[in-house]
């Protein structure tokens, strides 16, 4: 018998996670940690983003379920942009995952990005 290679085997992994994702937030979601917790952020970016396009841009009539879904793709954009220092990007998700679900720790995301990217402009208007 034949060994697959861990190349190979990474590779087949992948595409079988992916193929069980196919449509469903909840597993690009968990894809989206999963990827967030390797350090692979541009992955992770990738998961999340979609979680946010397969929901309807009226979200009048989504479950609470979904609502959670949804803020918690947008704070993990938030958190994925953090990392790359794209402040303006951050700064968009966690206001829309506040608004999704204003919680403590969602206000507490967005004033803590409101005050780095503040000190960022500082800094570079200070030259430094």
């Amino acid at each position: 018998m034949k060994q697959i290679r861990p190349k190979h085997f990474i590779l087949i992994l992948t595409l079988l996670v992916l193929g069980a994702c196919q449509d469903n937030p909840e597993r690009h979601l968990k894809l989206g940690h999963w990827y967030s917790q390797k350090g692979l952020i541009d992955e992770a970016i990738l998961e999340y983003k979609e979680v946010t396009r397969l929901y309807p841009d009226d979200i009048g009539d989504l479950s609470r379920e979904a609502y959670e879904t949804l803020a918690a793709a947008h704070y993990g954009l938030a958190i994925m942009y953090s990392k790359k220092e794209w402040w303006d990007f951050a700064l968009q998700e966690a206001e829309t995952c506040f608004q999704l679900l204003p919680t403590k720790e969602h206000y507490d995301l967005l004033e803590l990005i409101k005050k780095r990217q503040s000190l960022e402009e500082v800094a570079a208007s200070s030259g430094l």
